[in-house]
């Protein structure tokens, strides 16, 4: 029966990039989304991320476009700008409410939400979702020094999986970075001399 189980992932975006750096690892999102679709009926992957508009070039855009392109629903919003008290300017790109209110929205409909993410501003989204029976795993490391993931979060999840543990599932060659850059700026190039814009093969 666990194979009709009704996932989703939620992932927060820069929580889950700051984790596999720190581990120095790269996330092949293709295997990532096999991974979990053997594991039950995947519903849906979101990926939650802010952006710095008016930026000529950002390097997180050719994953948007890729993860857009290929099974991932892409939830973005701009960063903001701020000087704060001490007259430094901040930029402020905090994803946690659009997650916890798509989180609470989709879980009538799901048995088991995977959250990508060690923030512990998330224990109580994980609390409230579990009360209307569904099951939540976190997924984040404890072997970074300090965790990546919130000890209260980690403790309020039905279960803990250490990203460690799924490296050799969904991680990349990393020789295969320098490559797929090097494919995703010659698609560029072709398509703004006309050729239409085709990123599904990154």
């Amino acid at each position: 029966m666990a194979e009709q189980e009704r996932i989703a992932l939620f992932i927060d975006g820069a929580n889950l990039y700051a984790t596999a750096k720190a581990l120095n690892f790269d996330i092949d999102y293709k295997r990532l989304l096999r991974e979990f679709q053997s594991k039950g009926r995947l519903v849906r992957a979101f990926y939650y991320t802010a952006l710095v508009e008016d930026q000529e070039y950002s390097a997180i855009r050719p994953l948007i476009d890729w993860l857009d392109y290929n099974g991932y629903s892409v939830v973005t919003k701009p960063t903001k700008e701020f000087v704060d008290s001490t007259g430094r300017r901040k930029v402020k790109g905090n994803m946690d409410i659009e997650l916890a209110v798509d989180a609470m929205e989709m879980s009538e409909h799901l048995d088991h939400i995977v959250l990508f993410s060690g923030d512990g501003d998330f224990r109580s989204l994980v609390e409230a979702i579990q009360r209307k029976g569904v099951r939540v795993s976190v997924v984040s490391t404890i072997t970074t020094q300090p965790p990546m993931v919130a000890d209260e979060l980690r403790r309020q999840a039905d279960e803990f999986v250490d990203i460690v543990q799924l490296v050799s599932k969904i991680g990349r060659d990393p020789g295969e970075r320098m490559e797929r850059m090097q494919r995703y700026q010659d698609r560029r190039q072709t398509a703004s001399a006309g050729g239409g814009f085709d990123d599904h093969n990154a």
